[in-house]
């Protein structure tokens, strides 16, 4: 197992659609070390969510790990470490409310971006299992996000007011003010 660069918007395999998994190749060797070097890779980059064009492997997986709890976002229901392969996303109502998003292939940036707030994904697991996942709320949020990666498209494509894109560190003083000298 093995940590990954994350290539950075710009990099052209972010605006790739990735390839679909063939489902013979899902509970591989060759796939199961692929999704232990992308956990070391998250677990090691803080973030809560790493698609494989990300580390410039342009193939339909993704996976997310939310430990939930108290956060910025409020109270949120956790997601236990899910690999997803050739997800398929429905919007099950398309009310939206707008989160603060941040992007591993992003750094530094964050912008707030609309999405529907109530979503299933249907998709195969790291066996190659059909699975389904009803999620609502900033966990809907978060797998839109990652699986935007999947179709070639970023956060930054969402953004419907640009003066909604700011620097992390400048969004963060004015988050929390009085933690800033």
């Amino acid at each position: 197992m093995s940590i990954h660069p994350i290539i950075k918007m710009g990099h052209p395999t972010l605006r790739q659609v990735a390839k679909t998994v063939a489902p013979a190749d899902i509970d591989s060797a060759q796939m199961h070390s692929l999704i232990a070097d992308m956990i070391d890779t998250l677990h090691d980059a803080g973030g809560i969510g790493l698609a494989a064009p990300q580390i410039n492997q342009p193939i339909q997986l993704a996976i997310i790990e939310v430990p939930g709890g108290p956060s910025r976002y409020g109270e949120i229901e956790p997601i236990p470490l899910t690999v997803f392969f050739n997800p398929v996303l429905t919007v099950i109502d398309p009310e939206e409310a707008g989160y603060w998003e941040g992007c591993l292939s992003v750094p530094g940036l964050r912008g707030f971006v609309y999405r529907p707030q109530h979503v299933r994904v249907d998709y195969m697991d790291a066996s190659g299992t059909d699975a389904t996942l009803e999620l609502q709320g900033f966990l809907a949020t978060v797998v839109q996000h990652e699986f935007d990666h999947l179709a070639g498209r970023l956060y930054v494509d969402h953004i419907r007011d640009m003066t909604q894109l700011v620097f992390e560190d400048e969004w963060l003083a004015q988050q929390t003010p009085d933690l800033v000298d």
